[in-house]
C-alpha cells in the first residue's frame, strides 16, 4: 500500500470515528430508552416504631418513580402526601414543631390534609391512603401506603 493511499485511508476513518463519536450521543440524547412506569399500587412503608418516623416525624418512600412522604401525626395516626412540590417539584419535608409539610425550594406549605397554606405552590399534593396492618400480639403495627 503506499503512503498517500494509507493516509487517505487513515484520514476517512478518523472523520467517520469523530463524526460518530459527535452524532451517536446527540441521536441518544433524542431517543433516550424506555423505562416502564412501575405498577404497584401498594408499598409498605414498614413498622409503626420505625426509629426514621420516631426521629425526624416523617420518612420519604420510593412508590415506584414517585417519591412519597409518609408523616406520622400521632402514636396511630399516619398520613402520606405525593413528595414533590406542586410547583417546581421539589422534595418536601415535614416540620413537626410548625406541624407544616414544606418546601424549601420557594418556600411552599401544605397543611396536614395535603392542601396549600402558603407559597407559590399550585395546587394540593396528592393524598394517599395509609392502613395499619397487625402483625400478631405484641409485634408492632406495618404501615401501608395505597395510591388511590
Amino acid at each position: 500500500m503506499e503512503r498517500r493511499r494509507f493516509v487517505n485511508w487513515f484520514l476517512g476513518l478518523s472523520s467517520t470515528a469523530l463524526f460518530g463519536s459527535i452524532l451517536y450521543p446527540v441521536w441518544r440524547y433524542m431517543n433516550p430508552p424506555e423505562v416502564p412506569e412501575a405498577s404497584t399500587n401498594r408499598v409498605e412503608a414498614g413498622p409503626t416504631n420505625d426509629p426514621e418516623l420516631i426521629d425526624n416525624g416523617f420518612k420519604i418512600l420510593e412508590f415506584g418513580s414517585l417519591p412519597v412522604i409518609l408523616i406520622r401525626v400521632a402514636e396511630d395516626d399516619f398520613r402520606a402526601f405525593a413528595g414533590t412540590c406542586t410547583h417546581l417539584d421539589c422534595i418536601v419535608e415535614y416540620q413537626s414543631a410548625e406541624r407544616r409539610i414544606w418546601c424549601n425550594c420557594h418556600n411552599g406549605e401544605y397543611d396536614l390534609q395535603g392542601e396549600v397554606a402558603a407559597g407559590p405552590p399550585p395546587k394540593p399534593l396528592e393524598v394517599f391512603e395509609v392502613d395499619l396492618v397487625d402483625n400478631g400480639p405484641g409485634q408492632p403495627r406495618t404501615v401501608v401506603v395505597t395510591r388511590t
